[in-house]
């Protein structure tokens, strides 16, 4: 069976948990923060699983997980 390749991308975006779910990040913490609350941010910050619909494309652009 031939190696399969890392999406690159989506290594810069998801890591696995050790069930193999993936997570992600959020959007919009980078930058513009002073007008959002503090609440907001804080919560930004956390990271969150992929949803359901989107967990097998992930997978497949990740074939051996990421560290």
């Amino acid at each position: 069976m031939p190696k399969l390749k890392t999406h690159k991308g989506a290594a810069k975006r998801f890591r696995l948990t050790a069930t193999g779910k993936p997570k992600r990040g959020h959007s919009h913490a980078r930058h513009i923060l002073t007008k959002k609350t503090t609440k907001r941010k804080r919560n930004l910050d956390l990271d969150v699983i992929v949803s359901e619909a989107d967990q097998p494309m992930v997978r497949r652009m990740l074939p051996y997980g990421r560290s």
